[in-house]
């Protein structure tokens, strides 16, 4: 089983970025953190950061017969980007959303999620941990445990 762990826009700056929203640790430590989670969890994974929609719609479609499932945290495309969200429905590889932050309580954009509507699952506010839930999940889901 492969899983595909897709981050958006400003997740490079990890750390540096608001960190009493985001938190204190750099991106390399999520990097980390998610490849022992696969590790811990028996999957493999590839994990993929960009700036750039275009970038992650590309690296949505180069799954298509490749990857078992998809964790995207798609940050501020979230609320912005129907062509994330077209991408992932045509692949129609199971996805589960995740947000560092709880984004139900923050600012009044930010409370739709384009990308949340072609994913089956969401975590959000549980900081890295929301990782590891959603591969978990995301596992036993593939595996028709879930």
């Amino acid at each position: 089983m492969k899983l595909l762990i897709i981050n958006g826009p400003n997740l490079n700056m990890l750390g540096i970025r608001e960190p009493d929203i985001y938190g204190r640790q750099a991106y390399k430590d999520l990097e980390k953190f998610v490849l022992d989670c696969c590790t811990d969890a028996g999957v493999e994974c590839e994990i993929f950061q960009s700036n750039h929609e275009g970038d992650i719609v590309d690296s949505i479609q180069s799954a298509f017969g490749k990857i078992d499932g998809i964790v995207i945290n798609p940050a501020a495309y979230t609320h912005t980007s129907v062509a994330i969200l077209d991408a992932l429905k045509a692949v129609a590889i199971p996805a589960v959303e995740v947000h560092l932050s709880d984004v139900s309580q923050r600012e009044a954009f930010r409370q739709v999620s384009y990308a949340g509507m072609a994913c089956i699952k969401t975590y959000m506010g549980l900081g890295f941990d929301g990782y590891k839930q959603a591969i978990n999940y995301l596992k036993q889901y593939l595996e028709g445990k879930e």
